[in-house]
């Protein structure tokens, strides 16, 4: 059974259609890339099925299941991470991670501290995150990565300002998840090097209906 099921969505904004009649499901050990031009939907669609959005139509499963009838079960087996970073810049990396976990995932200390090391801002976990450069505001988002135990992650543009160690090191954490049995939807303008694991769904323009490319399909 297919974690997160959708059927025929369609979103219009501005009097223009981003994408109709979308339907694909996602499941355990399945990395998703939401690919398309820019204006074509892809953040929406992200905001969508991370339950930011509610003007659209069309049909949200999770396991199985109407996600108006599990709506809390689903957002809290959800990680949402945005095209912006999403941390307070008056915060600390420390204090952030403090922030978040209290309302997502309590952990120690110890285990923030951990998970800061991880995305190599060890000697950063008292610095205000408003002198930390665009990279390291990143990695602070990022490190929720290394602390969430939710079966799918949601990301946009994650990649976004990280040098290339740190998108090695991405790749591996996303390879991981999905080997775990854990799924990733998101967006990026990085070529993923996720073999066996990549599934792509191609968003063109209104007009047309979305393409959803199957893993042989991109051998």
């Amino acid at each position: 059974m297919a974690l997160l099921r959708v059927e025929r969505l369609t979103c219009e904004r501005d009097d223009r259609i981003l994408f109709q009649d979308l339907s694909f499901e996602v499941g355990s050990g399945e990395v998703i890339q939401i690919e398309g031009p820019n204006g074509a939907g892809k953040t929406t669609l992200l905001k969508i099925l991370g339950g930011l959005l509610q003007n659209w139509e069309g049909e949200l499963y999770w396991k199985g299941q109407p996600m108006s009838e599990v709506r809390s079960e689903f957002l809290a087996s959800l990680l949402y991470i945005g095209h912006k970073p999403g941390v307070k810049a008056v915060l600390s990396p420390l204090e952030n991670l403090r922030a978040w976990s209290a309302l997502h995932e309590p952990a120690t200390d110890d285990k923030l501290m951990a998970a800061l090391a991880r995305v190599r801002l060890a000697g950063y976990e008292y610095v205000p995150c408003g002198s930390l450069s665009a990279g390291q505001q990143r990695r602070v988002a990022l490190a929720r990565l290394y602390l969430s135990q939710a079966p799918l992650w949601v990301l946009d543009e994650a990649f976004t300002a990280i040098d290339r160690s740190g998108v090695e090191q991405l790749e591996a954490l996303l390879a991981n998840k999905a080997q775990r049995g854990g799924a990733v939807i998101m967006t990026t303008h990085h070529a993923l090097n996720l073999p066996g694991a990549l599934r792509k769904i191609r968003l063109g323009k209104a007009q047309e209906a979305p393409e959803v490319l199957e893993e042989e399909d991109l051998l």
